[in-house]
C-alpha cells in the first residue's frame, strides 16, 4: 500500500508539473488571435540541426549522433531573433513484475519512475556559425534508489561496491552538459567541435532515450552496455566534418562508467577514444559504424579494457496526420581480449497511428559468468540470453501541450539452457504504466 500511495503521489505531481508549461507551435501570420500579438518577434520557421545550419532540426540524436530526418519531434520549441529552445523529456509511472509466473528466482517486481529532462539552444554565430549548449538531467537516483529498477538479464555497473544484477541502474542527475560550436564551410560541407562534462562520444547510435523507435518502451535494453552505455561520460571532447551525405568524427573521453554517487561529477580522464562514420542517403534512413577503446569501463575490473565495435540503421517514416512508424537495427560487439567476445543485437519499432501506439523489442545478448554473477558452479563460458517485448499504449489526456498515455507491455526471455535453474525457461515479464511527454511538434 506505500508504494501504491507513493506511485499515485508521483503521478500527480508530474502531471501538475507538466500542465504548467507553454509550447510555442507554428501559427499562421494572419492569425487573429490576441495571445500571439505578445510574441510577434518569434519566427515560426523550423531551426536548424543542432551541429549543422544546413541540416533539419529532426535528424537530433543524442550527443553529436544522427537520427533519420524524417523522425517526428515530441517536444516544446520557442524561437526568437537567431536563438531557438527545445526542451523535451520523458516519463513513466509503472509497475513491472519481471518474472509474473515465478519461474525462476531472480525476477523481481516494483512500482517506479524512469525519467529524463532535457533543454537544448541554438544560436546563429554571424553568417556562418552556430552555437549549441545543451543540459539534460534525470530524477532516476531519487525515483529509483541507488540500484535502480527490476530488469531481468540486465547488467552493468555497481551499488554498495557489488554489480547490479537483474536490475537497471539509475542514470545521474547530470547526465549531459555540453557545447558545441559549428562552422559552415558551403551548404555542403561543416566542421564542428563538441565538448562535454558529461557529455557522449561518438560511438555507437543514438542512445535508447533518443530513438524514436523506442520513445514508448519504459526498459533500457538488454544490450544498453555494448552498444549505446557511453551517453554519459564524464569529460568527452569530439571533432568531426560533414560532407554531403557523410560525417565523419573521433572523440577523446573518460573511459570508466560514472561512479555510484549520482549526483556529482566524476573525474575527467581522457584515457578512451572513438571514431563514427554516418551515412544518411535519404530522409528515411541513417546508418552509422563506431568503434571505441575503452580504458577500465568497469570499477569491478580496472585492469580490463574494452574495444566496442557497433553498427546499426535507423528508419523513419510519416504516414499521415499524426501517424509514423520508426525502427533501429543495432548491433554491439564487446571484445576484452582472450575469450571475452561478447556479441549483442537488438531490432525494436514503434508504430504511432493517432492516439495509438504499436511497439516492439527483440533481442540477442552474450554475457559472460562474471556479467551476470554466477557462482563457480558455472561453467566458463558466455550465455545466450534473447528477449521479446510487446506493447500498447493509448493517449488519455492531453493538459496543455502534454500527452499523457496509458499502457501496457509484455515480455518473453528465452534462457540459455544451463541458466534455466535460476532463471526458468520461459520467464515472462507485464508492465503497466503511465507516460507523460510532449505532443509532436508540429514542423
Amino acid at each position: 500500500m506505500k508504494k501504491l500511495t507513493l506511485f499515485l503521489f508521483a503521478l500527480v505531481i508530474s502531471v501538475t508539473a507538466f500542465s504548467q508549461h507553454e509550447h510555442h507551435t507554428m501559427q499562421d501570420t494572419m492569425s487573429k488571435r490576441t495571445d500571439t500579438m505578445k510574441n510577434n518577434d518569434f519566427r515560426h520557421t523550423m531551426p536548424s540541426h543542432a551541429y549543422s545550419r544546413n541540416l533539419p532540426m529532426s535528424r537530433n540524436g543524442s550527443g553529436t549522433g544522427w537520427n533519420p530526418d524524417a523522425s517526428p519531434m515530441y517536444m516544446w520549441m520557442r524561437s526568437k531573433a537567431k536563438t531557438d529552445w527545445m526542451f523535451h523529456g520523458n516519463i513513466f509511472l509503472r509497475y513491472t513484475s519481471q518474472d509474473v509466473f515465478s519461474s525462476g528466482s531472480r525476477g523481481g517486481d516494483e512500482f517506479s519512475w524512469p525519467n529524463w529532462f532535457m533543454a537544448m539552444m541554438n544560436r546563429k554565430v554571424g553568417s556562418k556559425g552556430l552555437l549549441n549548449v545543451t543540459a539534460m538531467i534525470s530524477l532516476d537516483r531519487i525515483t529509483e534508489g541507488g540500484n535502480g529498477y527490476p530488469l531481468l538479464f540486465q547488467s552493468g555497473e555497481t551499488y554498495k561496491g557489488q554489480r547490479l544484477i537483474d536490475r537497471q541502474h539509475p542514470h545521474d542527475l547530470f547526465s549531459a552538459l555540453s557545447i558545441g560550436y559549428t562552422q559552415t564551410l558551403s551548404k555542403e560541407m561543416d566542421v564542428f567541435v563538441y565538448v562535454g562534462y558529461p557529455g557522449e562520444p561518438a560511438l555507437g547510435a543514438p542512445a535508447f532515450m533518443h530513438r524514436i523507435s523506442a520513445m514508448n518502451n519504459p526498459d533500457a535494453p538488454l544490450g544498453h552496455h555494448w552498444q549505446d552505455a557511453t551517453h554519459i561520460t564524464f569529460g568527452t571532447g569530439t571533432l568531426g566534418i560533414r560532407y554531403k551525405k557523410f560525417k565523419a568524427e573521433g572523440s577523446v573521453f573518460t573511459g570508466r562508467e560514472p561512479d555510484e554517487e549520482r549526483f556529482g561529477f566524476d573525474k575527467p580522464k581522457f584515457d578512451s577514444y572513438s571514431y563514427r562514420l554516418s551515412y544518411s542517403p535519404t530522409a528515411n534512413w541513417t546508418l552509422q559504424f563506431s568503434q571505441g577503446f575503452i580504458k577500465s569501463p568497469e570499477s569491478l575490473e580496472p585492469g580490463e579494457n574494452v574495444k566496442r565495435t557497433t553498427g546499426s540503421v535507423l528508419y523513419a517514416r510519416k504516414l499521415k496526420s499524426l501517424s509514423h512508424i520508426s525502427a533501429a537495427a543495432i548491433w554491439g560487439l564487446n571484445n576484452k581480449g582472450a575469450d571475452h567476445q561478447e556479441h549483442s543485437f537488438l531490432l525494436e519499432g514503434n508504430y504511432q497511428f493517432s492516439k495509438n501506439a504499436l511497439y516492439t523489442r527483440y533481442e540477442y545478448v552474450q554475457k559472460s559468468k562474471e556479467e551476470l554473477d554466477l557462482d563457480n558452479s558455472y561453467p566458463h563460458r558466455n550465455f545466450k540470453i534473447h528477449g521479446f517485448s510487446l506493447g500498447y499504449n493509448r493517449q488519455v489526456l492531453q493538459i496543455k501541450k502534454a500527452d499523457i498515455a496509458a499502457g501496457t507491455q509484455f515480455t518473453v526471455n528465452g534462457v540459455d539452457k544451463d541458466l534455466r535453474l535460476l532463471y526458468g525457461k520461459t520467464p515472462v515479464g507485464l508492465q503497466v504504466y503511465i507516460q507523460i511527454r510532449p505532443r509532436l511538434h508540429n514542423h
